[in-house]
């Protein structure tokens, strides 16, 4: 393949904006995402709304089955309207919900309220992560996803600050109330995001996306690969899109990567839900506990960077299958009893490899999925490892419920081993191929 030019500095600076708006939008998500495990021991201590630790379990779940459900519908319906309108509407939907689990007087109303939010924030997720693949550099596409997840831990950390600084004088309430604040961002999106060139070009909106290229003065992906896209996709549904997903021998694959996210993501959620508590039934103050949350996703800030540039170099699903073999292993750790300066590094680590071995998972779909059916691909890949989320936070509960949580640490290790077997033997199977990202890197003159 012919190398492609380099991006005018036009289509750099329309790149990096993108690229800091879904940021923003995903630290939001992050936030919304991390603050129940955050405020759940607060909420475990002080009986509010009278939930027990099953109920804590299941209200964890009900957020994860609404990411679920946000995941599998929104990938396809942004592959249809557009990235910009799916990202607007995700970030009104969890910041409302969340202030109907401020507003919440029972369990009951709480949960609706987080299951709602799950719908948002499952379905932002794999919208931003389509649209930063889209305006990507040429070989750089997994770095691009991983600094775009840095926010989901940045949002983690926030959270813990959120909750040690609000929870304990002002009540759980009030960290839910701050989770409302990004209402305030969707003006801005509406405002300033631009629809993805990538996507017009793949619908065949040519005309639009010759105006919005003149506009920011860059020139218009190539379809390379894609003969007949725009009329192909006008017409196609999203039953067609799913079943292109298992078209040309990649059914297989699609299902190890379904499965390697299933694994994950039950991963990934379970400790976020259950880190602060498990550590706190380990006999850590509240406060350390708190620590533990923001070692954890400074951890993950560090392992996107790394993990998104080894990527780039060694393929995407290689890395994310040692990475899922070094967070059993951290994960497994968590249940011995060390000294804390060990354990706080022990966290550290286990959140670099933990989270960006997920990610990588995600980079690995977006690369090898054309702009047209680019969302679907990831939305589905998130959306059935979502089941795997949903199953994460209600098995900590029913583990802690029976005065089994110390066994929590190693049922999540053996998750982490799953995940490392599925990916790896899709890294196996994985043919070396050009991504299509750089195949649309190729500039075509926007007149």
């Amino acid at each position: 393949m012919s190398p492609s030019p380099s991006p005018s500095p036009h289509g750099r600076r329309l790149a990096l904006l993108v690229v800091a708006l879904c940021w923003l939008a995903v630290l939001f998500d992050g936030l919304d995402m991390f603050v129940y495990g955050s405020v759940l021991p607060h909420m475990l201590a002080t009986k509010a709304l009278g939930i027990t630790p099953d109920q804590a379990g299941d209200l964890g779940s009900y957020a994860t089955f609404g990411m679920l459900v946000g995941a599998l519908t929104a990938g396809t319906i942004a592959d249809r309207i557009g990235r910009k309108k799916l990202m607007t509407a995700c970030v009104t939907l969890f910041s409302l919900a969340s202030g109907l689990c401020a507003l919440s007087g029972s369990v009951a109303v709480f949960g609706l309220g987080r299951t709602l939010a799950g719908v948002g924030l499952g379905g932002l997720l794999p919208t931003a992560i389509s649209m930063v693949c889209d305006y990507a550099r040429g070989g750089r596409g997994a770095l691009t996803i991983g600094a775009l997840m840095t926010a989901h831990h940045a949002g983690g950390i926030l959270s813990a600050y959120v909750a040690k600084w609000l929870v304990e004088p002002v009540g759980w309430r009030a960290a839910f109330w701050v989770c409302v604040v990004p209402l305030l961002y969707v003006p801005v999106l509406l405002r300033a995001m631009p629809e993805s060139l990538s996507f017009l070009v793949a619908k065949g909106r040519t005309d639009e996306a010759r105006a919005l290229a003149a506009r920011y003065g860059t020139g218009l992906p190539a379809q390379a690969g894609l003969p007949d896209a725009g009329t192909r996709s006008r017409g196609e549904s999203p039953l067609g899109a799913l079943l292109n997903l298992f078209r040309g021998g990649e059914w297989l694959q699609t299902l190890l990567y379904w499965l390697a996210s299933f694994g994950g993501l039950l991963l990934v959620y379970g400790v976020a839900t259950w880190l602060p508590t498990l550590m706190r039934g380990e006999g850590y103050n509240l406060g350390s506990a708190l620590t533990f949350v923001v070692l954890f996703n400074l951890g993950g800030i560090v392992g996107m960077l790394v993990a998104g540039r080894a990527a780039d170099l060694f393929s995407a699903p290689r890395v994310s299958a040692i990475w899922f073999a070094l967070t059993a292993a951290g994960v497994f750790l968590l249940s011995v009893h060390m000294p804390l300066g060990l354990t706080f590094l022990v966290v550290f680590l286990t959140g670099v490899f933990l989270n960006s071995a997920q990610t990588m998972i995600y980079a690995t779909v977006s690369l090898r999925s054309t702009p047209d059916n680019r969302a679907t691909a990831v939305g589905w890949t998130s959306g059935m490892g979502r089941f795997g989320a949903v199953f994460g936070p209600w098995l900590g509960g029913q583990l802690l419920a029976t005065g089994n949580g110390d066994r929590g640490f190693t049922a999540f290790a053996l998750a982490g081993v799953s995940s490392m077997v599925f990916i790896g033997i899709a890294a196996l199977r994985s043919t070396r191929r050009p991504e299509t990202s750089e195949a649309g890197r190729k500039l075509v003159t926007a007149g």
